[in-house]
């Protein structure tokens, strides 16, 4: 056996897989303005830290196995600013990254043993669908389903016992689209796709003709089915969001998220905090702004900015501390939440719960969408799972009212018998069951315009929060200038408990996407 003719064969068989589907493939890759996927990986990882599993893998079809380097499909592990994480990526140069059988054993037994060690997983998305002949006929079919009773269960079950990050770079359809489906988390680069199935086999099977884009493009999935947490304007952008998402995560559940320094001037930001609340109750104003001054220097990371936008649900720090903030947004309907408002809510109480993330509620809203549009959303439907998700919530909660609250809002809000842990108000807080002015015109319709202002103005001074503070129905009324320091107050007592603010994880397994 002569052994530096036996390397010498290794070092050729490798350096033919690196080469991914071929120098054309490559180039016409990049003539599309994307990268390869081994190209990705080495922008998102921290330098010569990628190990890989599966190089010398390849299609069990007969005569495709020098056409198939990986199967199409490049999974390891690496870091990311020192961090240990786990990578798989479609390579869309070779056979468009299509689902077989040696491609999705990969995929199977890679995320399997990523679950095992519990760490952040990271799937980079470019893939074309199953492929054909390879999956065509029954024995095709069964052995993509991997030959067992359960054997699927790691592509489509994640219990978010780790975070699971999915980055759509080109088109993604069938597997890359139930995946987008699984991850906790979205980021989608413009021009990209996701879809269950791509235009071509949809033509030929139900004879309809639309773009990738079309069915499933950033402003579809960003704006109307809320799939896509944030879009990126490119690929290197999708890889800091990663890069930056990350940093609030842990490394999985049994862990509290990564503390960080307190950038300077993080406390001065309060001082401004009431310049942007209008002093005329009825005025609209962007909660961001508010927001801005409590966070950490002023820094947060918003999930679905565009879908549901009349609440904003943010990650971000507070002394170091990451938090979850869930927010009305007067600037947009006045902060009354519709169906997708309620579906995102519910959404990030289940990702904070899962990874031991306290919530934190600013609340200023009239209430829910309601009417003939909204009951054929299943509005009711919306707001029930919304609470049933927050009573499963087992991180603190935080409510602080900011300005209106009112009905059945106040339950979703958290600050109506749904399980607080603590609950205060501005003295500009207005708590009841509806707007005083549409009560006082329900009840006193009849009356003239100034008697009828008179109910009002007895109904306003019935929904201050002194009479709630008086009765203990909230816990405190606090001077907006204290609010980042009562907050802290808050966390700290919350890290010196006995569980130190760990979750039961009850939402774990709440589905991902609705």
């Amino acid at each position: 056996m002569d052994f530096e003719e036996l390397l010498k064969q290794l070092e050729m068989e490798k350096a033919k897989a690196l080469s991914q589907g071929g120098a054309e493939k490559v180039q016409l890759q990049h003539d599309r303005g994307r990268l390869t996927a081994r190209e990705r990986i080495d922008k998102l990882l921290d330098s010569d830290s990628f190990l890989e599993l599966g190089l010398l893998a390849h299609s069990d079809w007969p005569g495709m196995e020098k056409k198939t380097p990986a199967d199409g499909l490049i999974v390891g592990f690496g870091k990311i600013n020192g961090r240990r994480v786990a990578v798989s990526a479609n390579d869309f140069t070779v056979v468009a990254s299509t689902n077989a059988k040696i491609n999705l054993r990969k995929l199977l037994q890679f995320k399997t043993q990523v679950t095992k060690f519990g760490i952040p997983y990271i799937h980079l998305g470019e893939a074309g669908g199953a492929r054909v002949p390879d999956c065509q006929g029954a024995d095709g079919i069964f052995e993509l389903g991997g030959g067992g009773t359960d054997t699927l269960k790691a592509e489509y079950v994640h219990f978010r016992e780790h975070p699971y990050i999915f980055a759509a770079m080109g088109e993604c359809y069938g597997v890359a689209d139930f995946q987008a489906c699984v991850a906790d988390f979205v980021v989608q680069v413009k021009g990209s796709a996701i879809a269950v199935s791509g235009p071509r086999a949809l033509k030929r099977a139900i004879g309809e003709s639309f773009t990738g884009e079309e069915m499933g493009g950033w402003e579809i999935h960003s704006r109307i089915t809320g799939m896509t947490d944030k879009v990126a304007e490119d690929e290197e952008h999708s890889l800091e969001i990663i890069k930056n998402y990350l940093s609030y995560m842990p490394n999985n559940n049994k862990e509290l998220p990564p503390i960080r320094p307190v950038p300077e001037g993080s406390e001065e930001r309060m001082a401004k905090i009431l310049d942007f609340l209008p002093k005329r109750s009825k005025r609209a104003y962007d909660m961001h702004k508010i927001i801005e001054c409590i966070v950490d220097g002023g820094e947060y990371f918003e999930l679905k900015p565009d879908f549901g936008s009349m609440l904003i649900t943010c990650l971000a720090r507070i002394n170091g501390q990451v938090v979850g903030i869930n927010a009305s947004n007067p600037i947009v309907n006045v902060g009354a939440t519709n169906t997708d408002a309620l579906e995102k809510s519910t959404s990030f109480l289940c990702l904070c719960d899962s990874y031991n993330i306290p919530l934190i509620f600013l609340a200023d809203t009239p209430g829910h969408f309601t009417g003939k549009e909204a009951e054929l959303k299943r509005v009711g439907s919306r707001v029930v799972n919304q609470i049933q998700a927050l009573f499963q919530v087992t991180v603190p909660k935080i409510t602080i009212n900011i300005r209106k609250n009112y009905g059945q809002a106040m339950v979703n809000m958290c600050s109506l018998g749904s399980g607080h842990d603590f609950l205060v108000a501005w003295p500009t807080a207005e708590l009841g069951f509806m707007d005083p002015a549409i009560a006082a015109d329900v009840i006193y319709g009849s009356l003239t315009e100034e008697e009828k202002q008179k109910n009002v103005e007895k109904m306003m001074a019935d929904t201050s929060p002194y009479p709630a503070a008086g009765s203990y129905w909230i816990q405190d009324i606090i001077n907006p200038y204290d609010t980042r320091k009562y907050i802290i107050s808050v966390l700290d007592i919350v890290r010196d408990s006995q569980n130190q603010g760990m979750s039961k994880h009850l939402l774990a397994n709440w589905p991902k996407k609705f």
